[in-house]
């Protein structure tokens, strides 16, 4: 069994992980800030004999290398993160001491200390707006964020890091989260945490456009497995990965799977377009099946059934 360090270890993403990790028998030292991380995600964890939680900010200088120097694990999951689009092009010196320095500081932790592995959190994001579908790890990067950017360089880094000092990386390219522990009430939430927020709450839902725009959804479920096989399989050689199903799922969709479970809910108001969105996002799952023998498992009703029930 791996002993795996976690960072953002209480967000949404970074809890399933933890949860998925520690259910395989491996040893978990989580940390984070709790400037989106919340306790209550950790409250399984927590009770575990093979966890150990450090509320320890990845950004602050020599904080990450003292604490890795110590616990000595063997793979490092490195999700902490701006996680805000919209915060990144609002801030962007936030977004690179989040984003940029804290992943440069994460790589010399990782060398100092000689962990074997490290997994990092990338994003569709990069590709920008990808017109040639499905998008694959070969599809030029165009990213229209610093948010994007920021993912991008991180990739650039971590991957660098690993040729030059034998450390294997992973970077894997999320494509559109969902399930249960993302916060509704955030500005910055997926807009299926959105949905699902409005339904219980007895109102309409407003979908900009004919509802026709698609995304890859995947369930954290899928995605924090795909984690931990990147961190703990056997043969794991470094690269990217989408971190997708390959399947696309309109809004309209969506808003038909609500509406059988809440049938009393008002009927979906269409708005104007708004410009700037992104019509049609589908990953290519081939690769991540091929280097980590990973394939979504979970289909978008069955995870939208899960979060439903889960309120």
């Amino acid at each position: 069994m791996a002993h795996v360090l976690v960072t953002g270890a209480a967000g949404f993403i970074g809890s399933h992980t933890v949860d998925r990790l520690l259910a395989a028998d491996h040893t978990v030292t989580g940390l984070d800030n709790f400037r989106t991380g919340r306790r209550a995600n950790l409250a399984a964890a927590l009770a575990s004999p093979h966890f150990a939680f450090h509320e320890l900010d990845v950004a602050a200088p020599g904080a990450l290398a003292t604490l890795v120097g110590t616990v000595r694990p063997d793979a490092i999951i490195h999700l902490a993160a701006l996680v805000s689009v919209q915060e990144s092009m609002t801030n962007p010196d936030l977004n690179y001491s989040l984003n940029i320095h804290a992943t440069h500081l994460v790589a010399e932790a990782a060398r100092l200390h000689a962990v074997r592995r490290l997994v990092f959190a990338s994003s569709a994001a990069i590709y920008g707006d990808a017109t040639d579908f499905p998008i694959r790890e070969s599809t030029e990067k165009k990213p229209i964020s610093p948010y994007g950017s920021a993912k991008l360089a991180s990739e650039a880094i971590l991957l660098g890091h690993g040729a030059a000092f034998g450390l294997t990386v992973r970077c894997q390219r999320y494509f559109n989260v969902f399930g249960p522990r993302q916060d509704p009430a955030s500005p910055y939430s997926g807009v299926i945490s959105i949905f699902d927020r409005r339904y219980r709450e007895g109102q309409g839902v407003t979908i900009y456009g004919e509802g026709q725009q698609t995304r890859d959804f995947i369930s954290v479920h899928d995605v924090a497995r795909a984690n931990v096989l990147a961190a703990t399989a056997p043969g794991v050689s470094s690269g990217v990965a989408n971190i997708c199903t390959g399947r696309a799922t309109s809004l309209l969709d969506v808003v038909g799977v609500f509406a059988r479970h809440f049938p009393a809910a008002p009927a979906v108001i269409h708005g104007t377009p708004r410009t700037g969105d992104i019509i049609h996002s589908l990953g290519a799952p081939e690769h991540a099946a091929a280097a980590l023998g990973f394939r979504a498992e979970v289909s978008v009703d069955t995870g939208l059934g899960e979060l439903i029930h889960a309120g």
